[in-house]
Formats: structure tokens, sequence, C-alpha cells
């Protein structure tokens, strides 16, 4: 009994510590959302999970050291319900993510990106008025634009310079006009129209501004490099959350088989068979 109770232990001491990373991905998703109400989707989810299997795990480990039998029981429901709440995470966060990428386009290492290829909730939830108002207003004032700056010389760098660069999502769709409408490089975020007028009929390309406080905030583009975004970091943290929930599943098939020998071992019973089976069967045993 007394190994059976060490391994218990053990167990939810090593799920305390998985506790960890989950915990961590929720923060580094919030430092994502640069600690506005922008993209701030499921990050709190994922820390309150991260808590939860914090405190379990302790309840677990304070029931095996105390051969408290309510605890164990509580750990393992618990234990059961935040499994399942991870992989509901992974299939929520695989299929809002599943549709949209960018477009590589001839001479430019960066991609445009389209809000017309992606669809489902999560691009009405980023769309919505509303939401997207705070979206823009979290971006403009992370300063990711004006980040984009780069001198050479003392100068701005060349359109063939700014051309080989490797943009993010969001400054691809958002500090700068669709390379489609035919603007005039001046610097990353200022472009002029060269008096020519516009080559596509775009919507975006009337958007632009070189107000630096609007650029292309209001553009689908940018909306798009959100959605971009958000689905590189949501999988990112699905990669993470199924390691940790394929070990929790195999850490919960273990402490099962060691509670269930506890109960044996304390019932004074013959091995796969317990006194509570006998006087009163259940559906569902742990």
């Amino acid at each position: 009994m007394r190994t059976s109770n060490h391994m218990i232990g053990v167990l939810n001491f090593l799920t305390f510590l998985l506790s960890i990373p989950i915990l961590g991905v929720g923060i580094w998703l919030s430092g994502k959302a640069n600690n506005t109400d922008c993209m701030k989707f499921l990050q709190w989810p994922l820390i309150i999970l991260g808590v939860a299997i914090m405190v379990v795990s302790l309840a677990g480990f304070a029931g095996a050291c105390y051969r408290n039998t309510f605890l164990m029981y509580l750990y393992l429901w618990a234990m059961f319900f935040i499994i399942a709440a991870l992989i509901g995470f992974v299939i929520f966060a695989y299929v809002v993510t599943d549709k949209g990428s960018g477009r590589s386009g001839p001479n430019r290492a960066f991609r445009e990106y389209y809000l017309q290829d992606y669809s489902g909730w999560l691009k009405d939830r980023v769309t919505d008025n509303s939401y997207w108002s705070k979206i823009s207003s979290c971006i403009r004032d992370s300063k990711a634009c004006p980040k984009m700056g780069r001198l050479v010389g003392g100068v701005p760098e060349t359109l063939d310079m700014f051309s080989q660069r490797k943009l993010n999502p969001i400054e691809s769709g958002c500090c700068k006009p669709p390379t489609e409408c035919g603007y005039l490089y001046v610097n990353e975020t200022l472009w002029n129209s060269g008096g020519g007028g516009l080559l596509s009929s775009d919507p975006d390309c009337t958007s632009w501004n070189n107000d630096q406080q609007q650029l292309c905030y209001s553009c689908d583009s940018c909306k798009a490099g959100v959605l971009a975004s958000l689905k590189k970091s949501w999988r990112k943290a699905s990669i993470i959350t199924i390691v940790v929930s394929v070990i929790l599943v195999i850490a919960y098939v273990v402490a099962i088989a060691a509670f269930r020998n506890n109960r044996r071992i304390d019932n004074d019973e013959p091995y796969g068979e317990t006194r509570m089976e006998k006087e009163q069967p259940s559906r569902i045993q742990f």
C-alpha cells in the first residue's frame, strides 16, 4: 500500500509540474496580446486550466500522503474533466484555425493576407466592429508598425531591401498597403499613389492612409493578418497542449490503477475484486 501511495504521490507531483507549461502557454498568448484587449480569446481558459491542474494535483498529492479517500476521488474526477477540457481546447483551436494562409508574390519574401481566405467563428469574432476597434487600438498602441523602420546609411532602406524582408502577418497586413494597389514606396510605412491612379479596385487601396495613426488598421488585409497571427500562435499552443494531454492521460490511467490497488489492499481483498464491487456494483468504477 505504501508503494501505491508513493506512486500516486509521484504522479501528482509530475502533473503539478505539467501544469507549468499550460500556464506558460497562457501567459505567452497573453503577452502576444500586448496586455490589452486585443486577441484575448484562449489565454485565460489556458491559464485557468493550468491553475486547476496545479490545485487538483496538490489535492491528489495530499490525498495520497494522508490516505484521504475523498481527496483522491476529487482528484480523479477533477482530472478527468481537465483532460477532457484540454482535448476540447485542441480540437477547437484546430477547427477555428483550419482555413486561411498568406499568399506568396513575385519578387518579395513576405506574404500578403486576404480576408476572403478565412472563414468561420474566428473570422466573425475578429471582424466584429466592436471587437475590431479594440484589436486595431491594441496594434496601434503596440507600436508594431513604427518598429518596422530601418535606416541604411542614415536613410530608409530601399524597396528592394524591404521586399526581401520576412514581415510577420501584422506588419504585412496592417503597416503597408497591399502590393497590388501600386503605391510607390517611400519608407516602410509611407507610400504615395504617384499621381497615376491605383492599380486595383481592392477597397483596401483606398483605406490606406499615410497618417501613422491610421495606416491600414481599417483594412481587410489587417484583419487577415491578425487571423494569420492567431492561427500561428494557437497552433503552437495546441502542440504543447497535445503533449501535456498525452502525458496527463498516461499519468491518470496509472493513478487509477494505483488507487484501485490501494483500495483492494485496504479491504484485504483478492486482486481484481473489491468489497464495494461485491456489495454495490456501479457503472463507473475507479
